[in-house]
């Protein structure tokens, strides 16, 4: 079993999201922690696990000396999402939107993590006051589409991140959550056209690259999903995932997507 999550979390997008990453296979779900491009504390997508745990024990230990440092508390938590401890860290979050509840830096955090612990619509409440109408926020407006399309409701998530467009016109990240809610509400076509424009973008990310390539594969068209995968992935690995995906149709005659497919800019990314 864990072997086949590892392998479609693979499939699903490289491994620097920071939000979950999940598909529904034979009943079975896979969570990986990844990093979300857009987010209002980004982490680099290249740091390895024992990075992340560096980053823990100096500013946990910063943490315990003075809980009040809100630069130091906000490093923590985004140390502690990344190296998988959500609980812990929304935690933290909202012990922070307790005596900062003006700060939206912080408010988007928390709600991020809640959205990382399954704490859907409290996350969307949080969000709510991350940003306003007046002056609202794309990375928050698709961090709360992507949260939508967690509960199901993607015709909600595409209009969050249709405004988050207007706002932030052709940004890759917000072009990817919308064209993985175009395949969650089962309309491929339209995911790949909006996932080759978000691909299109420059510098490209790979992360991008990787969801264009499974919608690609979910349509049958599995050496062009290959030879879109090899443009980051080693040879070998993308021949796998491919194979993998093509079993994976062939057994259940259509992929069936969850609602928590490889979002960007929110958890449970």
């Amino acid at each position: 079993m864990r072997s086949t999550r590892s392998r479609f979390a693979r499939l699903l997008a490289s491994a620097a999201l920071l939000g979950a990453i999940a598909a529904a296979t034979a009943g079975c779900q896979t969570t990986q922690s990844t990093e979300t491009t857009g987010s209002l504390t980004a982490a680099p997508a290249d740091r390895s696990d024992a990075d992340w745990q560096r980053d823990v024990d100096l500013y946990g230990q910063k943490y315990r000396d003075n809980p009040s440092d809100l630069n130091v508390a906000m490093h923590y938590a985004q140390a502690l999402r990344a190296s998988g401890q959500r609980a812990q860290a929304a935690a933290i979050l909202e012990q922070l939107a307790l005596h900062n509840p003006g700060n939206k830096s912080v408010l988007g955090e928390y709600g991020r993590a809640l959205a990382e612990t399954g704490e859907y619509e409290q996350a969307l409440e949080v969000f709510d006051r991350a940003h306003t109408p007046e002056q609202p926020d794309w990375h928050i407006l698709s961090a709360q589409g992507a949260v939508l399309d967690q509960m199901g409701r993607h015709d909600d998530a595409q209009r969050h991140y249709l405004t988050a467009l207007k706002i932030a016109p052709n940004e890759p990240s917000v072009l990817s959550n919308l064209g993985l809610s175009y395949a969650l509400a089962k309309d491929l076509p339209k995911a790949e056209a909006t996932l080759r424009l978000a691909a299109a973008q420059r510098p490209v990310d790979p992360r991008v690259r990787q969801n264009l390539a499974l919608v690609v594969g979910l349509q049958g068209r599995f050496a062009e999903a290959e030879a879109i995968a090899r443009a980051d992935l080693p040879p070998d690995q993308a021949a796998a995932n491919v194979a993998y995906l093509r079993q994976m149709i062939a057994r259940k005659g259509t992929m069936p997507l969850t609602n928590q497919a490889a979002h960007y800019g929110a958890g449970p990314s």
